[in-house]
């Protein structure tokens, strides 16, 4: 995880940090399965403005499926990488390609909302396992079958920030800004009630942000949450900055990544930053920087975990994508982030949050 982030607590939606978790699932399991070659897919943005973060991802589904693959020589399973560039249009004719690989027998992805809602369809009818990451609260709304999220949705996440900055730092009145994508707009109308919200406002990437700054200056609020993704997030704040505007800042899973501290420098630090994706492991960084020459980053561990409940299945016998339908309806365990059991609309039972400070 980038040691520009310090984690501080994890919280839920109603602001109880939950149970602590178990021992991790071992992806390889015990080396003795077999089956035909298989595949599974991981659809996201690998190029783009947030290609990091599909690159995040992919390495942590290469590092399960590489431990599985070298415990497990009778039980052959190769990775496709499917770039999206995070863009709903691309998304939709890539997941007709994807459907059409037979030899995939899930798909760690989308990685966004309106990609996933723009290619959902297209893999629930054909009855292909898809663990999304996107957080719009309506993706689990849309009767899909084989739909599972993978991280908690904004009406988790929004709660959560809100009642950590009023609940533990005791701000009471906020401006929300957030950007014009299915994500922002989603987070945004999450965010509690319990605030005074003095006002609110909606950004497209590249548009001056002169306006949105002097109207929170007009209103001197506490604090400033902005709901939208890394491009947005840094200029925002250095612009509220320049402006004399000293209100705490808080963002969202968006912003998480090196991009967002990196851009802010000294004046980002005490910034806010919450994310479903989970703090890493001393030993899962190793292997992962081992593997890929790189540090792991946000939603590495998501990447690894829900990869690992995928070859567990597969080393299981569940090498069809109906089969892997039931055993995935039916799973309970812990991963390093969080733990993953999913309801009837593929929502995970208990989600949780964490709270990040940019030191």
């Amino acid at each position: 995880m980038d040691p520009a982030y310090q984690p501080l607590t994890q919280v839920d939606a109603q602001g109880g940090q939950g149970a602590p978790l178990g021992t991790p699932l071992d992806p390889a399991g015990d080396g003795k399965a077999v089956c035909e070659p298989l595949a599974i897919g991981m659809a996201g943005a690998l190029t783009g403005p947030n290609g990091a973060i599909g690159g995040n991802v992919i390495g942590g589904v290469r590092l399960a499926v590489e431990q599985f693959n070298r415990k497990n020589p009778d039980c052959r399973v190769e990775v496709r990488d499917l770039d999206t560039a995070g863009d709903p249009q691309t998304a939709k004719p890539l997941a007709q390609q994807i459907v059409a690989d037979s030899s995939i027998v899930a798909l760690i992805g989308p990685l966004f909302s309106g990609e996933t809602k723009a290619a959902g369809p297209t893999f629930d009818a054909a009855g292909l396992p898809f663990l999304s990451m996107g957080t719009q609260v309506s993706l689990s709304a849309n009767g899909w079958h084989s739909y599972f999220r993978g991280i908690a949705n904004d009406e988790v996440q929004g709660p959560a920030l809100a009642r950590y900055l009023t609940g533990v730092a005791g701000h009471r009145s906020v401006c929300v800004v957030m950007d014009n994508t299915d994500y922002g707009a989603g987070l945004g109308s999450s965010i509690s009630p319990a605030f005074n919200r003095q006002c609110e406002a909606t950004i497209t990437a590249g548009a001056d942000l002169g306006p949105v700054v002097a109207k929170i200056g007009e209103v001197g609020p506490d604090a400033v949450i902005y709901a939208g993704y890394s491009t947005e997030a840094a200029p925002l704040l250095r612009r509220l900055r320049e402006a004399g505007i000293t209100a705490a800042f808080a963002t969202s899973d968006g912003s998480f990544g090196p991009e967002f501290p990196g851009a802010t420098g000294s004046e980002g630090a005490g910034a806010i930053v919450s994310c479903g994706c989970g703090p890493v492991t001393d030993q899962f960084l190793a292997q992962y920087r081992a593997l890929t020459g790189g540090t792991a980053g946000q939603e590495s561990v998501e990447g690894y975990d829900l990869t690992a409940i995928v070859l567990r299945g597969i080393a299981s016998g569940r090498v069809t994508r109906a089969d892997m339908l039931e055993y995935l309806r039916g799973y309970r365990g812990d991963g390093i982030a969080h733990s993953y059991a999913w309801t009837g609309t593929g929502e995970l039972i208990a989600p949780r949050v964490w709270v990040y400070k940019v030191r």
